[in-house]
């Protein structure tokens, strides 16, 4: 069964990772490239995806990391 969704969110400080569904952050960051990567770590870990929002909070890249409904074939 896969996890939850990672949501990458802009914070007044930095960046945060969030699970789908959560009230609370799952970790901080500085720069949005280490949430980026925390995020993608627990993704691959629990076969979900990583929605990375833009500062203006819209989603602007999703990666599937095993829970992909239609992966390509080849």
């Amino acid at each position: 069964m896969a996890g939850k969704n990672r949501h990458v969110v802009k914070r007044d400080y930095g960046w945060a990772v969030r699970g789908a569904g959560n009230q609370r952050d799952t970790s901080h960051h500085r720069p949005q490239p280490e949430a980026e990567w925390s995020a993608r770590d627990i993704a691959i870990n629990q076969r979900s995806e990583v929605l990375i929002h833009s500062e203006n909070s819209r989603i602007r890249e999703c990666n599937s990391y095993g829970n992909d409904p239609h992966p390509p074939k080849g």
